[in-house]
């Protein structure tokens, strides 16, 4: 009986000390990644803002060929949405929110239990002959103690995703 006690207890003050380091943490958190593409912003908008063209330079669809994506509202730009179901990616959707054509997309993202949704955008910077791409993504883990834990690893979470997708983006296009 002793031995299941300490036990319980260790459990309990385990969760306790996550709990107050979750709340020590910060709730927001950002990811931002750049290239510089050989093409004006008219050949790589497209790539972006149509949907279905995600599939060919999305780090997330190569790594699942099998995901299941359901297209919603136009084709492309604004309220331009699909959802996802991935056993290896998780299940989510993206809805694009404003559009300014060859300049930026905005974007809102959710996953499954994942509490609040994030917002990203992609801006498009002319370089002489050249496109300078931004890819952003904001969110906050309030009110989801289990997303907060991770919000002081998002960058190093997602980041390498971002930079993955933009070189896919450019690979493409040039």
């Amino acid at each position: 009986m002793k031995l299941l006690k300490r036990i319980l207890g260790t459990l309990l003050a385990l969760v306790i000390i996550i709990l107050a380091v979750a709340f020590a943490l910060p709730n927001d958190y950002g990811v931002s990644r750049s290239i510089v593409i050989n093409a004006p912003a008219e050949k790589i908008y497209p790539m972006i803002v149509t949907t279905k063209e995600w599939q060919k330079w999305s780090v997330w669809n190569q790594r699942d060929p099998a995901m299941v994506m359901t297209f919603t509202g136009p084709e492309a730009g604004k309220d331009a949405a699909w959802d996802w179901q991935s056993k290896s990616q998780g299940n989510g959707g993206m809805k694009s929110t404003n559009v300014v054509k060859n300049q930026q997309i905005d974007y809102e993202l959710h996953f499954e239990g994942m509490g609040n949704p994030s917002t990203g955008s992609f801006i498009f910077e002319p370089q002489g002959n050249a496109t300078k791409i931004t890819w952003t993504m904001k969110g906050t883990s309030e009110g989801n103690v289990f997303t907060k834990l991770f919000v002081p690893f998002m960058d190093k979470l997602i980041g390498p995703d971002f930079e993955a997708g933009l070189n896919n983006l450019k690979k493409l296009v040039e």
